[in-house]
């Protein structure tokens, strides 16, 4: 099995979890996933099968879209509902109107310190190992851009929102940061993950679905080739496929195409065999396409 399976992961598993699971039903032991989600949290969860997970580092850099719940009033020491309150609930709570300028403070390009229960790394450990163990946790902020913020609505001290962010930004941090900024604590209620790049969560099978169709769920594979719609492609020649699985540069010589593309922006083209299927993943440099990723 080759290719992407999305999976619309219910509350309580990990996303390790749902890889472990989905390796005993399709019996594919080759099975990663392209960003983690919380075990509270829901939603799309983009698996990677076969050699498709030579991708996992490129799937799990696009930006990704959230529908969050934020409890206003008290923080926690997880940023999460999971967690334990720190200190009693504010009151009053803010107005909205207070919320809507404080959610303007979140939007574009800024620095985020990641919660301490993380999957962060300081001195080659994970951050959560060393919260709960009470070991103090000093993590750098990081450079995050939120591309779109919007307020869903403000109930009952909880505030929705929808956020689309690049890699690497926290929800739990923005609740976090904005029950600060308010002056009243805050913590996320709820997490729901509705697109990953491309993706879509409306595309995406529920866990028990994905577990019943068993070796059949291979019926809903995304092929690697698809799964990068976004990227330029070029198609090969037989030479060009046997230099291409070896690694070796790809010249014009060695394309279908009547031209060979120039640079990318840093973003790698798709190298195809006749079939359509994806070979490799290149960078176009000094007139040639250099494979990055090859999967054979």
């Amino acid at each position: 099995m080759d290719g992407v399976l999305l999976i619309d992961k219910p509350a309580g598993p990990t996303s390790h979890d749902v890889v472990a699971r989905m390796r005993v039903v399709t019996g594919e032991r080759s099975i990663g996933h392209t960003g983690t989600l919380d075990p509270r949290a829901t939603g799309l969860l983009p698996l990677v099968l076969g050699k498709a997970t030579r991708l996992a580092a490129l799937l799990t850099g696009s930006d990704k879209t959230y529908d969050a719940g934020i409890r206003l009033g008290y923080a926690t020491d997880t940023d999460d509902a999971a967690g334990t309150p720190l200190g009693a609930p504010a009151a009053p709570l803010p107005d909205a109107e207070a919320i809507r300028l404080a959610l303007e403070s979140f939007r574009g390009t800024f620095e985020q310190t990641p919660p301490d229960h993380s999957a962060k790394r300081v001195d080659g450990r994970k951050a959560y190992d060393l919260a709960r163990k009470a070991v103090a946790v000093e993590l750098k902020p990081v450079e995050v851009t939120v591309k779109a913020l919007t307020l869903g609505g403000y109930e009952d001290g909880v505030v929705h929102v929808s956020v689309t962010a690049t890699a690497g930004f926290y929800v739990r941090a923005l609740a976090r940061d904005l029950g600060r900024r308010l002056g009243c604590g805050g913590h996320l209620s709820a997490l729901r993950r509705t697109r990953s790049g491309t993706f879509d969560v409306s595309s995406a099978l529920p866990l028990e679905d994905a577990e019943r169709f068993g070796p059949d769920v291979a019926l809903r594979l995304i092929s690697p080739d698809e799964a990068l719609p976004d990227l330029a492609a070029v198609h090969l020649t037989d030479a060009g496929l046997r230099r291409a699985s070896h690694g070796n540069p790809i010249g014009p010589e060695h394309v279908e195409e009547r031209w060979l593309p120039g640079p990318t922006a840093g973003r790698p083209v798709k190298v195809l065999d006749g079939a359509g299927r994806l070979v490799a993943l290149a960078h176009a440099r000094g007139g040639a396409l250099h494979p990055i990723v090859v999967l054979g």
